[in-house]
């Protein structure tokens, strides 16, 4: 009776917990059971396109480069094919740093290749290839492929790269090209072009490279490549080719550009020379140049602490940048305000003495013992700084921001790249606005005295001296300045015209304008730049400045062999040819050159004779207008066809990829 009552009471609990154990079992099923048609029917969609987003994804075509070429075909920028040694991290069998230690031992890898690969490998998919070395030898190439089979996921593809081959020639005109950082980066976002940046790692810098990087980059094509689980590519599913950039060409002459860097030699400063009639510019010159090779794939320390640290700063692009006090340049301008205002007629005339007083402080004429008898005609053939005090103080600091802001100075040229300054054209103002003390913002009389002879607060780029002349001479058609001529696309080869209309209008007198031309003809005739324009075939007109960098005190006499090279006067100039119809107009500064005349105004009879009368100076002449002592040709200028022109024998490793140079008239 006992045992029997134990093996009831025994099945009883079995029948219990088989029990619980089934309602546990269904109840779980059941769990199951609805997250499935959760994940099958609710879920469906949303986890299908995960699926597929996973199983698929875009590897970035990038697009090639658009060339740059000057006016007549030569091509300044351009794309070369070379070797990299690329490893796909989901191919290899080895630790990533492994490999690249053996890998060593065959093609030499230094610490920036690893940190540059480091980088991309970050910012790349593990079946994408990330460049490891670039830019490899024959025999570089030669001893990996003999050892490939070692290397599973490494291979040799050819890359296309970015090239200057006219090395520092116009660097600062065409700028180059940068691995894009972060505030890059930011900046693409921001403007919804991250997506066509995909799998590109340069973007221009500086230049037109920079300004014009939306028509050379081209569109990003993609490739829909099906992936398995570990992240290896299986097959292409779907592709779209790249659009490559278009080619942008220039309005500058190439060969121009040349001669006027050759001119300058190794001193500092910039001109602009353009056509007046249509704003495009034959020439944007800043020296020193450097080279845009060196930026290329990054520049290397030492590179870039000898460019950065050197004195004659060769990265500041002085055409653009550049700010000067313009000297007597500004006379011609002055005597337009003049005439403009009503302050002066062209007869009128003032005696000088070989100084102005104006309180107790003596200006003193650049003349010892002065002009004597000077009307406008005469002030500005001869340069009489005390006729422009005297005008200064007639018209006062307000008026003449007044006649001067309309013909550019001190406002932005709106040249096509980017990085333009503004520089200085004072008025009381400005200098309310600039100060924080209330002494230093009130505008003192004596203030406005130097101003007439373009020193003072006045600051202004060659850019600005240029459109302000060239809209003198077009009658008030105010031209807005240009470097790019047109844009073709490399598939159609379909030309599309820059059209840069005219920013306005000035309402300057055909009388008073007439004036002033007909004195600048006689500065390149009798004046202070006459012997530079000796025997020349065509008539010009122009006026020498010499800007002080730092004033000397009142009785004392400037005398540059006594200042540091750096302190020593700027020569400025600025000229137009033929007079009776400028083809060309141009404005220039040699820093720390002294006299307009002698280190400037040759220079731009030099450029006169090639673009009018296609004729190149000798060597000699070269040498000496570079030393300051030409006046006037020394020898036979060259036959354009002894010349030896950039884009003559290209170097094999310039070879661009899309259009190739025309040939050189």
């Amino acid at each position: 009776m006992s045992l029997g009552g134990n093996i009831e009471l025994d099945l009883r609990r079995f029948r219990a917990r088989v029990l619980a154990a089934s309602v546990f079992v269904f109840f779980a099923f059941s769990l199951l059971g609805l997250r499935l048609i959760y994940l099958q029917i609710w879920r469906y969609q949303d986890l299908f396109e995960q699926a597929e987003n996973n199983r698929k994804v875009i590897a970035p075509v990038v697009p090639t480069r658009g060339v740059i070429m000057d006016r007549n075909g030569v091509i300044v920028a351009s794309n070369y094919s070379a070797y990299t040694l690329e490893i796909t991290p989901s191919k290899t069998k080895i630790a990533l740093d492994e490999l690249i230690d053996e890998l060593s031992k065959v093609v030499p890898i230094y610490a920036r290749d690893k940190r540059r690969f480091k980088k991309l490998l970050d910012e790349s998919k593990s079946f994408e290839s990330v460049p490891i070395r670039t830019r490899l030898s024959d025999e570089e190439v030669a001893r990996f492929a003999a050892q490939r089979f070692r290397y599973p996921g490494v291979e040799i593809k050819a890359r296309l790269f970015r090239s200057y081959p006219f090395g520092a020639l116009g660097s600062h005109l065409i700028g180059y090209i940068g691995r894009i950082n972060e505030a890059e980066k930011s900046k693409l976002e921001d403007d919804d072009d991250q997506d066509n940046y995909r799998g590109t790692d340069y973007i221009g810098k500086l230049g037109i490279e920079q300004s014009y990087e939306r028509e050379l980059h081209g569109i990003t094509g993609f490739h829909e490549m099906e992936t398995s689980a570990g992240g290896r590519a299986v097959r292409r599913l779907s592709s779209s080719p790249s659009t490559p950039g278009n080619t942008v060409v220039l309005s500058v002459d190439i060969k121009l550009q040349k001669l006027i860097e050759d001119l300058y030699g190794e001193r500092r400063g910039a001109l602009v020379a353009m056509d007046p009639k249509t704003g495009e510019l034959l020439a944007f010159v800043s020296k020193p140049t450097f080279d845009p090779n060196l930026f290329v794939e990054g520049i290397d320390s030492e590179n870039w602490q000898a460019l950065n640290e050197s004195m004659d700063k060769p990265l500041l692009n002085r055409a653009l940048r550049g700010t000067y006090p313009p000297g007597s340049v500004y006379k011609p301008f002055m005597a337009l305000a003049a005439l403009q205002s009503g302050k002066r007629t062209p007869e009128q005339t003032i005696f000088d003495p070989g100084f102005f007083m104006f309180g107790n402080h003596r200006f003193r004429d650049d003349k010892e013992g002065g002009h004597g008898t000077v009307d406008m005609y005469r002030s500005i053939v001869e340069s009489c700084d005390t006729y422009y005090y005297m005008t200064a103080r007639d018209l006062g600091v307000d008026t003449i921001y007044e006649q001067m802001k309309p013909l550019g100075f001190g406002q932005l040229t709106g040249i096509d790249v980017l990085g333009e300054s503004k520089g200085i054209l004072p008025s009381t103002e400005w200098k309310k606005n600039t100060y924080k003390k209330p002494e230093q913002q009130r505008w003192y009389s004596g203030e406005t005295i130097s101003l007439g002879i373009g020193q003072g607060y006045n600051s202004f780029t060659v850019l600005q001296i240029l459109q302000a002349i060239s809209t003198v001479l077009n009658n008030g058609q105010k031209m807005r300045l240009h470097l790019v001529k047109e844009i073709v696309n490399p598939d159609t080869q379909v030309h599309k015209s820059v059209q840069v209309p005219p920013m306005g209008v000035l309402d300057l007198k055909p009388e008073n304008v007439a004036v002033i031309r007909h004195a600048l003809e006689g500065v390149n005739l009798e004046g202070t730049s006459a012997a530079s324009f000796v025997g020349a075939a065509y008539t010009s007109g122009g006026k020498t400045g010499t800007a002080q960098v730092y004033s000397v005190r009142e009785n004392e006499k400037y005398n540059a062999s006594k200042v540091d090279e750096r302190m020593r006067d700027h020569a400025l100039f600025m000229a137009y040819a033929p007079a009776d119809d400028p083809k060309v107009v141009l404005a220039m500064v040699v820093e720390n050159a002294g006299f307009g005349a002698q280190n400037a105004a040759p220079i731009a009879r030099r450029v006169f004779d090639y673009v009018l009368q296609g004729e190149y100076p000798s060597e000699e002449d070269i040498a000496a207008v570079q030393l300051g002592q030409a006046t006037r040709p020394l020898g036979k200028p060259r036959a354009l066809a002894s010349v030896a022109w950039p884009g003559s024998s290209p170097d094999k490793t310039t070879k661009s990829s899309g259009a190739s140079p025309a040939s050189a008239p």
